[in-house]
């Protein structure tokens, strides 16, 4: 079950963004006095070699963040990065080797784990979504529901489990809800004022939950419908009412059972919280190898 996502190009974390995040997760593991098991059991002098494997099948996403935990622990430690994030793991598949000093391996080994546990883990959700819809023209894509400080992060693992990003903050997209246009008195007025305001760049989204809503929706020309809470039928009657002139986006009700009966309506986009707010951590463990 190993290689490379290849159906997608994977953006590219900063440097300066892992590293800053990395070192708050260790700096709150270590606390006041730094690992004091690690200092009461080991010297100085030990040194010491480990690997990283999977222990469940899945998708691996976050090796930079756990690469950066060990070199930001010590930095006479040597990684090894035996596979590339987006790779499908079988149980067992070592994802990276480690050799340096003992203390700095354990005092970064549950930051790195929790990283690549969790990211891994929405990777593999993903994946197991995507490849649901994979015979069809929908992309499956996340949402907002993140978690507070890894929004970043855990869309990077999204794009790692052959899924594709929503927008990622308040200041990069309209999307147009159902609580904006029942303030705003109107589907066709809400968008019609998002358009006044725009840049040219700025993409305008606007959410229905009936098909007269989508109705309304579509002379005034917003680049993207979200079709919330529609059934299988539903959908394919609004696809066949827009005709190919907006990209339709499903959301609501999306689970593993209902994904590929949503995916084959015609639909352009699938939306999916779960994948980054409740996607089950991967089992990953670190294990020191005994010459």
């Amino acid at each position: 079950m190993t290689g490379a996502v290849s159906e997608t190009r994977l953006p590219v974390l900063p440097a300066l963004m892992v590293e800053d995040a990395v070192r708050v997760a260790l700096l709150e593991d270590w606390g006041r006095a730094g690992d004091i098991t690690a200092q009461a059991t080991l010297s100085a002098g030990h040194r010491a070699s480990a690997v990283i494997a999977a222990r469940k099948p899945g998708r691996l996403a976050g090796l930079d963040l756990a690469e950066a935990a060990f070199r930001l622990s010590d930095p006479e430690i040597r990684v090894e990065k035996v596979m590339a994030d987006g790779a499908r793991l079988a149980p067992g598949d070592v994802v990276m080797r480690l050799a340096g000093p003992a203390r700095g391996l354990l005092s970064a080994e549950r930051v790195a784990l929790n990283y690549l546990g969790h990211l891994s883990g929405i990777a593999t959700a993903t994946g197991l979504f995507a490849d649901k819809a994979a015979h069809t023209r929908a992309r499956i894509v996340c949402t907002r529901k993140t978690t507070p400080g890894l929004r970043a992060f855990e869309k990077y693992a999204v794009r790692c489990g052959g899924g594709a990003n929503h927008r990622f903050g308040l200041d990069d997209a309209i999307l147009i809800k159902d609580n904006h246009i029942a303030v705003c008195g109107g589907v066709e007025k809400a968008i019609a004022a998002a358009r006044d305001f725009a840049g040219h760049l700025v993409k305008v989204e606007v959410e229905v939950d009936t098909l007269d809503q989508l109705r309304e929706a579509l002379p005034a020309r917003p680049d993207v419908i979200m079709l919330d809470n529609m059934g299988p039928d539903t959908l394919r009657e609004a696809v066949a009412i827009a005709g190919g002139k907006v990209l339709l986006e499903a959301s609501g009700g999306v689970d593993l059972d209902t994904v590929t009966a949503i995916a084959e309506t015609g639909v352009d986009l699938i939306s999916v919280g779960w994948i980054t707010h409740s996607a089950p951590v991967l089992d990953l463990g670190l294990d020191i190898v005994i010459d």
